[in-house]
């Protein structure tokens, strides 16, 4: 490399980079809207979970049409729990209010307690239809429209 009154000519010192050699970039690199239709879209945790129990939520729709008490299902990450706090952290909870009753799912312990999707949609179905029953005063298993095993 030849110093000439400041400017530079020659090549650089090191080695020579390929910019083409990073990976994708661009359209190409995640999925999105102009991505085909057979690469499965990325989600967050956090949205994979709100999806997971707006479904449950779904198939309930006719008990929540019948009931006459007013209920909401929330979701928030984690429950603020004091600091002396030693028991196991709640999954959720039920704030009642003179207007609406309020189910609140926890997400951070739901996932924390579950290793697969699956374990984790079952203790979705199961808090929700534990929560509802003890709202509504009917059993979880007379909620649930599953098929029984």
């Amino acid at each position: 490399m030849d110093v000439l009154g400041g400017i530079v000519s020659g090549p650089r010192p090191g080695r020579m980079r390929d910019r083409r050699g990073r990976g994708k970039r661009g359209p190409l690199s995640l999925p999105g809207p102009l991505s085909p239709s057979s690469i499965p879209a990325h989600r967050p945790p956090r949205e994979e979970f709100d999806l997971m129990v707006s479904d449950v939520l779904t198939s309930l729709r006719s008990h929540f049409d019948a009931e006459t008490e007013v209920v909401e299902v929330a979701v928030e990450e984690a429950p603020l729990l004091p600091e002396d706090w030693t028991d196991e952290v709640p999954l959720s909870t039920v704030v009642r209010n003179p207007d609406v009753t309020r189910v609140v799912l926890f997400r951070l312990p739901m996932t924390h307690r579950s290793s697969t999707g699956l374990e984790l949609l079952d203790l979705v179905w199961s808090t929700v239809l534990d929560r509802l029953g003890e709202i509504w005063h009917m059993s979880p298993d007379a909620l649930d429209p599953r098929p029984r095993d």
